[in-house]
């Protein structure tokens, strides 16, 4: 048949048409959280008058990548209000980083709450003067989640410094390994000081082409997807594998993938030995569970698999960047865990949906030293106070379930704009929420995403050609439905 009936646990009786124009919304009674809107709502082109003009007044900064200004204070749940008054579905949410939508109540009382006063006015220098019940904190909160086979975590403040720091922690472990866990030369002591072998040894990362780590220096070196990044950027003569690039839809290429994810496997293989032999042998590999910036590109549970045995095998520690995986977007709280295994990693950083920043690690990976893994702020407690509570708000509201559930009605739209719009739609894609789908050009995906701005769908970008959507926990099946009406109609009207 050319329709199909979804019914939310909203009560929402929803018909949309795969070969109609218009995805049509029959809606019964709805319950609407009180902090949230029900639909956008513009009032100008985005950006409108206001937002122009406040982008003149911030000559002091580069503004070339601002999209608009926003009025914070009147933003609510999964809908961003601009300082034009322009109410959008916000299905990007601040770069993947708003786990339980804007102003949520919850958050709100922990600001007000005069117990946790002193965490807001004092940010301590957690490496030499963390607070009394930062312990108690961190279980409650980032150990509550650790991923499996994971004892120990080291907070930082921002992914990139998650990463940065876990690369170190990777090398530290290495050399600790290779010297037999004695202490250091006076060679060594000595040559790293002028930035010298053996005390700078020449160890290297293997990442993987379309990745992004962050944007500082180690990070940059095991970043591959857009030149802007490292352009004019010196960088380390690292390994680099190619990412599988699978064919949609999978059930039709399961031997191409298949055949597609062993050639990149066997150049993983074949890089390790290769950078041995230059003397530059790998400590470690970095890997996305899907690579976000990149392009939203995915691989299939048993490259994951083979990968991480490819590591244990030639000595590498295993990191799984889940900076804008983790959280709950895919509908598991890690994308690792789709993985299905028992021992995933020796490193998993986060960041993002998690607010504050930072990476699990086995025991082996503990620094040996007092300050070589350090910073003066290294994270920031008042956040794992925010943390806690979107814990307690994921749990009593069972937002992962929810996320499976408005993931698989959006990834079930995708498929059926893609059908509808062959000319303009491919590749549709995700797990949980944490889904894509490509244009046929740049331009034309540029387009529908200005378009839809301008009806109120603020949406983000990734890789050559691709539309990322990136929404909050609390996003539910009518706000799917509204994200497919306002694309339906877009592309309806496509030239």
């Amino acid at each position: 048949p050319d329709w199909i009936i979804y019914r939310s646990s909203f009560m929402h009786l929803f018909i949309y048409f795969a070969l109609g124009s218009r995805y049509v919304s029959k809606t019964a009674t709805k319950t609407v959280s009180e902090f949230e809107y029900d639909a956008p709502s513009m009032k100008t082109a985005v950006p409108g008058p206001n937002n122009i003009q406040l982008c003149l007044s911030l000559g002091l900064q580069n503004v070339g990548a601002v999209h608009f200004f926003c009025n914070y204070e009147e933003s609510r749940g999964n809908y961003l209000v601009d300082v034009d008054g322009n109410r959008m579905l916000d299905v990007y949410t601040q770069i993947s980083s708003i786990p339980i939508g804007y102003n949520h109540p919850a958050l709100i009382k922990v600001m007000t709450n005069p117990n946790n006063v002193s965490a807001f006015v004092n940010r301590p220098a957690l490496g030499i003067l963390p607070p009394e019940n930062f312990p108690d904190k961190l279980f409650e909160s980032l150990l509550s989640i650790a991923p499996s086979g994971m004892s120990r975590v080291q907070t930082m403040a921002c992914g990139s410094c998650s990463n940065e720091n876990a690369f170190k922690s990777m090398f530290i472990w290495y050399r600790n390994k290779e010297r037999g866990y004695a202490s250091p030369s006076e060679q060594e002591v000595g040559t790293c000081m002028i930035n010298q072998s053996p005390g700078c040894p020449d160890l290297s990362i293997l990442s993987f082409m379309g990745a992004f780590h962050g944007r500082t220096m180690g990070c940059l070196a095991a970043t591959h997807s857009k030149a802007i990044h490292k352009l004019d950027i010196p960088s380390f003569d690292w390994p680099i594998a190619p990412f599988p690039k699978l064919q949609y839809p999978l059930e039709e290429f399961v031997r191409e993938n298949a055949q597609e994810e062993a050639r990149c496997l066997e150049e993983v293989e074949d890089l390790i030995v290769k950078w041995r032999q230059k003397g530059r042998p790998v400590a470690g590999i970095v890997i996305e569970p899907i690579q976000a910036e990149g392009g939203d590109n995915h691989a299939s549970p048993d490259f994951f698999s083979k990968l991480r045995n490819i590591a244990r095998k030639h000595g590498c520690a295993f990191h799984v960047d889940e900076v804008q995986t983790g959280g709950g977007t895919t509908g598991k709280f890690w994308a690792h865990e789709h993985w299905g295994l028992d021992d995933p990693a020796d490193v998993v950083s986060f960041s993002k949906k998690l607010l504050t920043g930072g990476y699990y690690h086995r025991d082996e990976l503990q620094p040996d030293k007092p300050y070589r893994i350090f910073n003066t702020w290294m994270g920031d407690p008042s956040k794992n106070l925010f943390l806690l509570e979107v814990l307690n708000v994921i749990r009593r509201e069972n937002l992962l379930e929810e996320v499976t559930r408005s993931g698989k009605a959006l990834l079930q739209g995708l498929y059926a704009l893609q059908t509808q719009y062959p000319h303009i739609l491919s590749r549709a894609r995700g797990q949980g929420t944490f889904c894509a789908i490509d244009a046929c050009n740049d331009a034309t995906r540029d387009s529908i995403m200005l378009k839809a701005r301008n009806k109120g769908l603020f949406m983000g970008s990734c890789g050559e050609k691709t539309i990322r959507f990136r929404p909050a926990l609390v996003f539910k099946e009518y706000h799917v439905h509204q994200l497919l009406n306002i694309l339906n109609d877009i592309l309806a009207e496509h030239k």
